[in-house]
């Protein structure tokens, strides 16, 4: 029997996840909507809110999933990477728990923790798999041969491409979170109506800056000819920079699984629930004969389910921490 509580503050949402011999059976989120007000994350208010929600979020979480903390094996935990000020809410709250209630810490990466999300429901990837990791800071192409035996063969050099949604969604004037927004116009419009820059970059790494600086420009030449151009054409912009996102990483992922001779392929994090990456890869895997895997809508975004399944395998491992462990902002993959 391992019953294991897991806690995420990597960022914005206070997320607690049980995981009962390695089934997930509770997965709570709470978000933070303070930060709509001012068009992104601020740290300093993400980590006070994390401090408001954890307790509440924990007590849901043992309630949802129907067990006591009796009943805990473990305490697993985000330890980066993320914001640190949210890092140490989680953090401090993991160790203080685990003291308490004389349980084995289990530290965990979050891009680890995105990728083994493919091990909560079925059906599950086979060892080795391809996995790309897109989210608003990371987008990497990851091997992965084993639970922890992976390598990032592609990474973004400059920006990630969620940063790129959510960039173009402020230049459009769209309410913050604006990736989401920008899917849900992409559906109404011509993907093909407008064309922006793609970077030429020859192995398997990515860049996303000069796509941003290009629909920037673009936009800007545009409004000075008709100030009314983003109101008339938003669905249609939309869907041009959504093509040429997901164009951009399906290229890449497209030429590491030929390299690597690899037809299992996975993708992950936050812009995985976009629809037309989703739709987009669907399509690529009919034509090369590819097993595609994506995690559940509640699994993609930044989740203590994915922290659970990560903190299960390494519990069966032995794999500890003391408690001297601290967070970190940035951490080796």
């Amino acid at each position: 029997m391992s019953v294991i509580l897991a806690i995420e503050s990597s960022c914005d949402e206070t997320s607690v996840a049980i995981c009962n011999n390695g089934k997930i059976t509770a997965n709570v989120i709470a978000n933070q909507t303070i930060h709509e007000n001012y068009g992104g994350v601020i740290p300093e208010l993400a980590s006070r809110v994390h401090q408001q929600n954890i307790v509440p979020v924990i007590q849901q979480a043992l309630t949802d999933a129907k067990v006591t903390k009796k009943e805990l094996n473990a305490i697993a935990f985000t330890r980066g990477p993320g914001l640190l000020g949210s890092l140490l809410v989680g953090v401090s709250f993991a160790k203080s728990f685990a003291l308490a209630l004389d349980l084995p810490l289990v530290s965990v990466n979050h891009m680890h923790a995105h990728i083994l999300a493919h091990f909560i429901d079925d059906p599950k990837p086979k060892f080795p798999f391809l996995c790309l990791t897109v989210s608003g800071g990371h987008t990497q192409i990851v091997l992965v041969k084993d639970y922890f035996d992976m390598e990032i063969v592609g990474e973004t050099l400059d920006d990630a491409a969620g940063e790129a949604f959510d960039k173009t969604a402020k230049i459009l004037n769209l309410p913050y979170p604006g990736g989401p927004l920008i899917d849900k116009h992409a559906k109404e419009g011509n993907p093909k109506a407008f064309k922006f820059a793609e970077p030429q970059i020859k192995d398997l790494n990515y860049s996303f800056s000069g796509l941003k600086t290009s629909i920037l420009y673009f936009i800007r030449a545009q409004e000075k000819l008709n100030p009314e151009f983003i109101a008339e054409n938003l669905n249609d912009i939309c869907a041009s920079v959504q093509h040429s996102i997901v164009h951009i990483l399906l290229n890449k992922l497209k030429r590491a699984a030929a390299q690597y001779g690899i037809k299992e392929i996975a993708i992950a994090g936050g812009v995985s629930a976009n629809s037309g990456l989703r739709s987009a890869l669907q399509d690529m895997a009919g034509q090369l004969n590819w097993n595609v895997y994506i995690p559940a809508f509640q699994y993609c975004t930044d989740n203590a389910g994915m922290i659970a399944i990560a903190g299960y395998h390494k519990y069966l491992k032995g794999d500890f921490v003391g408690q001297d462990v601290a967070p970190l902002s940035r951490m080796e993959f």
